[in-house]
């Protein structure tokens, strides 16, 4: 009948803000934010094994795409904590810390970055007390920074003690200088394969190593039950939206 208006079922309502609400999410996890936890102390004392990150996908832009005329981008800096894939295995992700641009040259000396002769402040590194650490890179032939796939892999790439970054790529390390497997080891970051910029802790939950490469049913219980019977006793409040720097 003309003029005559009709509501929308409130089965329907539902149905269709529960679709706009999934669509959002999609949309959101895959071009601005995503959500990863750390596995390893790797970053330690940044990051700790538990933290539950948040990280800006548009940060850096996709180089060339239609987000770069319409979002606030910047390009990637020293000094900036990311998220990339393994570029040995691309179904891992790591977070580490870019240390060296295109074009810089690096080599280290105990434990002294240096980025094009001078020496990186870095107050953010932790080192344990007498532990060994070698120069990087190693000499030909050492067995120095040899990671089983990845032997050799600086020898392209050197200039007398140091490393040259090639363009596009980026030298990584992760804060725990003295346990963490990052581009000393196993090479260069490739553009392409950085997700974005580690933003904010949003939930820390006081964990280990091991709990996260215990994925059989019966681990899975085992954590789902401390989680449900610690959640208040292990988040570690203090941590919650801390700011990633």
């Amino acid at each position: 009948m003309a003029g005559e208006t009709f509501k929308k079922s409130t089965a329907r309502e539902y149905f269709e803000s529960l679709a706009i609400t999934v669509i959002l999410a999609l949309f959101g996890t895959t071009f601005i934010v995503q959500a990863f936890k750390i596995p390893t102390p790797s970053m330690e004392d940044n990051l700790l094994v538990g933290d539950h990150l948040l990280v800006n996908k548009f940060a850096f832009g996709a180089p060339g795409s239609i987000t770069d005329a319409v979002l606030p981008l910047r390009t990637i800096r020293r000094g900036d904590v990311i998220v990339f894939k393994y570029p040995h295995d691309l179904s891992k992700h790591y977070v580490k810390r870019v240390i060296g641009l295109p074009g810089d040259r690096i080599h280290t000396v105990d434990s002294e970055v240096f980025v094009n002769g001078q020496p990186l402040a870095e107050p953010y590194k932790r080192l344990r007390p007498n532990s060994y650490r070698a120069d990087f890179p190693g000499l030909p032939g050492s067995s120095d920074y040899q990671q089983p796939g990845s032997e050799g892999w600086t020898d392209p790439f050197r200039q007398g003690n140091e490393v040259v970054v090639p363009p596009d790529k980026y030298f990584a390390m992760g804060d725990n200088r003295d346990n963490s497997a990052d581009s000393r080891f196993w090479g260069f970051v490739p553009r392409e394969l950085i997700v974005g910029k580690a933003l904010i802790v949003y939930w820390s939950y006081e964990s280990d190593s091991d709990a996260y490469r215990q994925t059989e049913v019966r681990d899975t219980v085992r954590q789902t039950l401390d989680l449900v019977t610690n959640f208040f006793a292990k988040t570690r409040w203090s941590r919650t939206f801390k700011i990633i720097r």
